[in-house]
């Protein structure tokens, strides 16, 4: 006997707050948690109107990013330096996806779009140039400085406001020419216009003493 739709739905709501809920407890530091529900949010805007498996997005978005939290990489810098977070990510979560219920024939499409979503990179999907695009725009604007911002003193290559601006300055002199799809380019009309006055009265206001 075949399921109904609405056993269906139960059980694709049942996978995503587990899910969730899973990365509620490994996002460390805590504030690391808002950029999953930040990037899928971002991922419903730009996919509006365009056939792609809302499922695969879903899950990538709350799973791309599990090696970057702590206690999943490595804590030894010279380690951490080399630590390859994407291919973590990759590997851990099958394992995950199949905990929360997960459906198997989509596995390896999450983990492909996971594979694609860092900005110098090619998705093969167009689930990967939704979320790839979203990440992207996840560095632009107010939240990419806040995320910046955040790293000052507690991440060991943002000893000072110095390092942290260099990330913010690259961000927009290359990330708005990465982005695909023109609902993205759309979306990032404001942030780049937020981040470029915001690094503009950086300069200003530092008087060549930003440390």
């Amino acid at each position: 006997m075949k399921p109904s739709a609405e056993d269906a739905s139960a059980a694709n709501r049942n996978f995503r707050s587990s899910l969730v809920n899973y990365i509620r407890v490994q996002a460390l530091p805590v504030d690391k948690f808002g950029h999953q529900p930040r990037l899928y949010a971002l991922t419903k805007l730009i996919g509006e109107g365009i056939a792609y498996d809302d499922d695969i997005v879903f899950a990538a978005a709350w799973l791309h990013d599990l090696g970057v939290f702590a206690g999943h990489r490595p804590e030894d810098p010279a380690a951490l330096a080399a630590w390859d977070n994407v291919r973590y990510a990759m590997e851990k979560s099958p394992a995950v996806l199949a905990q929360c219920g997960f459906p198997a024939t989509k596995v390896a499409d999450v983990v492909e779009v996971i594979r694609t979503h860092q900005p110098h990179l090619k998705p093969s999907t167009i689930e990967g140039v939704i979320l790839r695009d979203a990440d992207i725009l996840e560095q632009l604007g107010a939240i990419g400085i806040l995320r910046a911002v955040a790293k000052v003193g507690r991440d060991t290559r943002y000893p000072s406001f110095t390092e942290a601006a260099v990330p913010l300055r690259k961000a927009l002199a290359t990330l708005p020419a990465a982005l695909v799809l023109d609902s993205a380019k759309k979306l990032a009309e404001a942030k780049i216009g937020l981040l470029r006055d915001f690094l503009a009265g950086v300069d200003q206001e530092a008087h060549g003493a930003l440390y």
